[in-house]
């Protein structure tokens, strides 16, 4: 098959969970003989046409220079471009700045879109912003050949809202077994002597609740805050915020994943607030790392954790995990989030059931 990947800002991921799956899923495909595009900002800092076999399309792309509004131009670049190239198969991911320009989709090309997760529910964005959201949300539905679901709960969103099914596939992960204690100096922490969490440093990911939590706990071991938090006004007033609180430590983005993975694997408690949409990669990896998992109570994060972690509502239930619980108590559910991985998340199961999606869409079509 030929197949194109648009909806990222590129590979190799230097930004998050859609360009880290676009990088693992192309380079699969181009392992199995398939001639695989994966669109990139010309704004990314990788700047060859060829990525493990995969080849790059570099795309125009002004949001450096002009902000967000920038987005719809370099997706209206990638759709012109995917026009030229006689795809089998387009596989959107995400919608939020493309589906404006629908129409100009590839009439040929299979349309498989990857819902992401209930964008206009972000706190961040403004009530006109979720209102269009909302409507980019239906024209992805109306404009695909079929949807791709990264969770049950968007899976069950869009049937009881659209009455469309939609194919589930979650994201995946790799066990982390190489553990190296040496990368905490660099970090000034020592093994299971501290808490984190990693996050955009956005309201809906619940992080000014976590870190109420731990300002008010009487634990005052570090806390990692791992996530950008100087490219918006939420990370800036997060900062002022908690400056007072010298074991709250804003460590800034971390892309390095061996780094990501030893942080993970030698911390205490890891705390996961992500409120919003469906299988976020990072708490895969998580799991994946064998950190002791306190998330925020919601459906998406309970479909995949079950019994395995804690759930938290309040900094209270935060200040109270902190102070009576220990990772060392708790290998069991360590245990059980690596099998979870290894039995449905690992990444040639979900690269092979895209793969079988792909195969079992163009015979249907």
């Amino acid at each position: 098959m030929r197949i194109g990947i648009l909806g990222t800002r590129g590979v190799p991921n230097y930004h998050g969970g859609f360009e880290q799956f676009a990088e693992f899923f192309s380079v699969y495909l181009a392992k199995q003989g398939h001639e695989v595009s994966v669109y990139n900002s010309s704004c990314h800092p990788y700047q060859n046409k060829n990525f493990k076999g995969v080849n790059i399309i570099h795309c125009y792309d002004p949001e450096d220079k002009i902000g967000t509004a920038g987005q719809f131009i370099y997706d209206l670049k990638c759709i012109l471009d995917a026009r030229k190239r006689g795809f089998d198969v387009l596989l959107q991911l995400g919608y939020t700045s493309s589906t404006v320009w629908y129409k100009l989709l590839p009439k040929k090309a299979l349309i498989i879109t990857n819902m992401d997760g209930l964008e206009w529910k972000r706190s961040k964005y403004s009530k006109p912003v979720q209102r269009f959201l909302k409507f980019a949300e239906k024209l992805a539905v109306i404009s695909s050949d079929y949807l791709i679901a990264d969770s049950i709960g968007i899976q069950n969103y869009l049937k009881n809202t659209y009455n469309i099914n939609s194919e589930y596939i979650a994201y995946g992960a790799e066990i982390f077994n190489t553990p190296n204690q040496h990368i905490l100096s660099e970090y000034n922490l020592e093994p299971y002597s501290y808490n984190m969490l990693i996050a955009r440093l956005e309201p809906e990911n619940n992080i000014e609740t976590i870190l109420d939590g731990v300002a008010s706990s009487n634990n005052k071991t570090p806390f990692i805050v791992v996530g950008k938090h100087d490219v918006n006004a939420f990370g800036a007033y997060l900062k002022d915020k908690f400056k007072h609180q010298p074991h709250i430590h804003f460590v800034g983005g971390i892309y390095n994943l061996e780094h990501l993975n030893n942080l993970r694997y030698y911390s205490n408690l890891y705390f996961h607030g992500h409120s919003v949409g469906g299988t976020n990669p990072s708490l895969l990896e998580a799991m994946s790392s064998r950190a002791l998992i306190i998330a925020n109570d919601n459906e998406f994060n309970k479909t995949i954790l079950k019994e395995n972690a804690f759930y938290f509502k309040s900094g209270d239930d935060v200040k109270n995990y902190l102070e009576t619980v220990l990772k060392a108590d708790h290998q069991d559910k360590l245990d059980n989030c690596n099998n979870q991985i290894i039995k449905y998340f690992n990444w040639n199961l979900i690269n092979k059931k895209y793969l079988d999606f792909f195969n079992a869409c163009i015979s249907e079509h």
